[in-house]
């Protein structure tokens, strides 16, 4: 496996009053098999995204990686804003044993900022943040993706150029896949889960997460 949630519990503070999101994730996620996430919005599916990545700690439970997991591809929040793009990049290259030279130089012909990728990111819009994310995400090798549907960025020719991106990763990574896209998630995931009312099930088949999803809404 690549990696484990062991009764993993995660909520938020809203007026004085705890909100649980998940309520107990026990999950094992195989190696070299990618798995897409079914949820309705505001199900936990991004806030379980973040716990894998670490960018979050869970309440209780554990999360166990047995492998490189990336961070949700066009997560912006952990850029520095007073260091430049470069900067940023050479700083994750570190932080993840990479080539400082490589990371840097392939983050900066991918993201396409140009004379931006100097400039502070604080700088940036929105888009030229996600871009610089995404470049920077393919150009470090992860045993498993983390994507978030809703983080596509740019004009059609960048997100084209994206897709063939995650296609050739596809080929020696796994992707743990939140979308609502079933032709997507067919199309790049061997196995999906059904993330429901703080608990998350996993299918054997995109197809058979789809109809599970359908019964549980008609609940």
């Amino acid at each position: 496996m690549i990696l484990e949630l062991k009764d993993v519990v995660k909520g938020y503070h809203t007026h004085g009053v705890y909100r649980p999101v998940l309520k107990g994730i026990d999950i094992a996620f195989p190696r070299g098999k990618s798995v897409g996430i079914l949820g309705r919005n505001g199900a936990g599916k991004s806030t379980l995204l973040r716990l894998i990545a670490g960018s979050e700690d869970p309440d209780s439970g554990e999360v166990r990686l047995h492998g490189r997991v990336s961070w949700p591809l066009g997560f912006t929040g952990g850029f520095n804003g007073s260091l430049s793009g470069e900067e940023n990049c050479r700083f994750v290259a570190r932080v993840y044993g990479q080539d400082l030279d490589y990371v840097t130089a392939f983050a900066l012909d991918f993201s396409e900022l140009g004379d931006y990728f100097y400039a502070p990111v604080r700088t940036y819009s929105s888009g030229m943040r996600a871009r610089l994310a995404f470049g920077l995400s393919m150009a470090i090798e992860f045993d498993a993706y983390l994507v978030d549907e809703v983080t596509a960025v740019g004009d059609a020719p960048f997100r084209k150029k994206c897709r063939r991106a995650f296609r050739e990763r596809r080929k020696r990574a796994s992707l743990i896949m939140v979308s609502h896209n079933i032709k997507t998630l067919t199309k790049n995931c061997d196995h999906c889960a059904v993330l429901k009312g703080g608990y998350l099930t996993l299918y054997d088949t995109v197809m058979e997460a789809v109809d599970a999803a359908k019964e549980l809404n008609d609940e």
